[in-house]
């Protein structure tokens, strides 16, 4: 048996950082990676998908040209080049981020599978190791149903088409499907959503979800609500959920517990039922973004190197889902403040309103924000317009500062910019 003091399982977000800091930190430590350095967000999801979001939005625009008096001329999609341009930044940074990992001092990176023979214990290709800590950041992948017949595409294999379909199925009304189903519209391809829930974007309100309806219609996407069906397409995209990588670990063998749904159980500071066994990032359930794998990292950093007393309480989700215009959430929906009996004013007004969207011709969508009565704090927004996301994180730092909304509604910003419409949004 090979001792070290830590041993991580899976490179992505949280995984890589935390190896790093383990190791400079002096501690003998292994980082253990099956397939590619970086985990979903270099290698399948948000560095290759924002990449190829991009692309679309270049042809979206190409098209409007004439509403703002340039003519283009005939528009030619090469999806060859889209996913080559995909590919290179994704060889890029992954390149990248394993060269650091290489060079780091008492990190060992080892590419292979591991599987628990034992609470402390792996089995890692040919080799047995043991590791005081363990820290399992082995990631999920899509959930495909087993009744789908005939040939599918899941998030990964759609980026790899070299033809743009001719009808492209979209089975789950979730952020990938959305992405996906508008980036391929803009492509060139019919696109159909066939969604089972009443709504698309189940955690939203009713009100974003129905606006994001409308976008993606007047985009000429065909949506199927409240659906089961069966349409027939020349591509099928399965967009319905993803499903941790723990079959291949063994868990049993360490007596790790896990949910129903095959996701590792943590406590507030990410320790699972087994003492000095911890897992981050994806496989252990709750919200699947990058950010939240990377402040697991930072939650592990301080309490296990700084002595520190991080937990995962009550801290701050905000997404952006990369649909354009943009959809930036942060904080409790409405639907959220009214189960919690909540006293509570909606603020909200129409993209058409912002000056900034005008110019640009880009007015589509709104902008929401819930404030407490009493204290005149921020709850939540939604913000879906141009930048949407950019517009969120300016209400999350007022609510990361307890800074009351009148604050944001007095604030001088530069005109004209996105920014300044906090202040007619709150007037």
């Amino acid at each position: 048996m090979e001792h070290f003091d830590a041993i991580i399982i899976g490179s992505g977000q949280g995984g890589t950082p935390l190896s790093k800091a383990l190791a400079d930190s002096g501690l003998h430590t292994a980082l253990v990676e099956r397939k590619h350095i970086g985990g979903t967000c270099i290698n399948e999801g948000c560095t290759p998908t924002k990449t190829m979001v991009s692309s679309a939005r270049v042809a979206a625009l190409a098209r409007r040209g004439a509403d703002y008096g340039v003519h283009t001329g005939n528009l030619q999609i090469d999806m060859e080049r889209v996913r080559q341009r995909k590919r290179e930044i994704v060889d890029s940074f992954r390149a990248g981020s394993q060269a650091g990992l290489e060079k780091t001092a008492n990190l060992e990176l080892i590419f292979a599978d591991a599987t628990f023979t034992g609470p402390h214990t792996l089995a890692v290709g040919n080799r047995t190791l043991t590791a005081d800590k363990i820290f399992i950041s082995a990631g999920a992948r899509p959930d495909l149903p087993d009744n789908i017949a005939g040939p599918y595409l899941d998030s990964t294999t759609i980026m790899e088409l070299d033809v743009v379909p001719e009808h492209l199925v979209v089975l789950g009304g979730g952020y990938v499907g959305l992405e996906f189903g508008q980036m391929f519209r803009r492509f060139g391809s019919r696109v159909t959503i066939v969604h089972r829930g009443s709504q698309l974007l189940t955690r939203e309100d009713p009100d974003v979800a129905e606006e994001v309806a409308k976008i993606l219609r007047e985009d000429g996407l065909e949506i199927q609500l409240n659906s089961n069906a069966t349409p027939t397409g020349s591509h099928l995209l399965i967009a319905t959920g993803r499903t941790p990588n723990t079959a291949s670990l063994n868990l049993p063998a360490a007596g790790i517990e896990t949910n129903p749904k095959g996701f590792i159980a943590v406590d507030e500071r990410l320790e699972t039922n087994v003492k000095g066994v911890f897992a981050m990032g994806d496989i252990k359930g709750g919200p699947a973004f990058t950010h939240i794998a990377y402040d697991d990292f930072r939650i592990l950093r301080a309490n296990i190197l700084e002595h520190g007393h991080a937990t995962t309480t009550n801290r701050y989700v905000p997404y952006t889902v990369y649909i354009d215009p943009q959809l930036g959430r942060v904080g409790m929906t409405e639907t959220e403040a009214k189960a919690r009996n909540l006293d509570f004013k909606v603020y909200k007004m129409p993209m058409s309103h912002v000056a900034r969207a005008l110019e640009t011709d880009e007015t589509r969508g709104f902008l929401k924000a819930l404030v407490d009565k009493e204290t005149q704090q921020i709850l939540g927004a939604a913000i879906l317009g141009i930048e949407g996301g950019e517009i969120m994180t300016m209400l999350q730092l007022a609510m990361m500062g307890n800074l009351p909304y009148t604050t944001l509604r007095d604030a001088t910003f530069a005109h004209p910019t996105l920014a300044e419409s906090l202040n007619n949004l709150f007037s």
